[in-house]
């Protein structure tokens, strides 16, 4: 793989409701780009609605859309049809995750690719990494506010990715986002002091 590929980009991971698309935000607002790995994959499930319906049935399919929230339900449960769902998508994502970087290198500036389980698939030579950090209990309660889901359901989806903490050891930067939007914003602006 050429080495320019990736020169100016840094991961940004986190855990499930840690707030990385508030701070992915929050870095636009300040003129970066970022490639978001998540938008990504729902584009590329529509485009692929007829072999999600073929892999996993017609039912989480709806007039070529897939229903993300139901197929999440056979996906979070069942590490064999999560396997089968990644071995479909992750060559596409990584494909278009490559095309908008050469993009992006061109301006020779830091930018940032969203991609949540940067740790746990390592399929990118990105040389920096950024986590958003939340400590485990704030995170459990965001996403049962966020996604209406019981304690159980959230521990559940949080307990498929590598734990918070140990993202934290692998960070190259860190952001704390255990605290106010205002705590945040000061965060990012540390970071961005850190990269330009």
């Amino acid at each position: 793989m050429n080495n320019d590929l990736f020169k100016n980009a840094i991961a940004l991971t986190g855990g499930i409701s840690t707030g990385k698309s508030t701070v992915c935000n929050l870095f636009k607002l300040h003129g970066f780009l970022t490639i978001d790995a998540d938008k990504i994959a729902h584009k590329l499930l529509d485009k692929n609605s007829h072999k999600v319906e073929e892999m996993f049935g017609a039912q989480y399919v709806e007039n070529g859309k897939v229903l993300r929230k139901e197929l999440g339900k056979i996906i979070f449960s069942n590490e064999e049809n999560k396997l089968k769902l990644e071995a479909l998508l992750h060559p596409l994502i990584k494909e278009e995750i490559i095309k908008e970087s050469k993009v992006f290198e061109e301006a020779n500036k830091p930018y940032f690719i969203d991609i949540p389980l940067f740790f746990e698939k390592m399929h990118y030579p990105i040389p920096k990494s950024l986590v958003i950090y939340t400590p485990k209990d704030i995170q459990i309660q965001r996403l049962m506010k966020r996604d209406n889901i019981s304690k159980e359901e959230a521990k559940l989806k949080i307990s498929n990715q590598m734990d918070i903490e140990k993202k934290k050891e692998l960070a190259d930067m860190v952001i704390d986002n255990s605290k106010n939007l205002k705590h945040l914003q000061k965060e990012v602006e540390k970071i961005m002091g850190e990269i330009i």
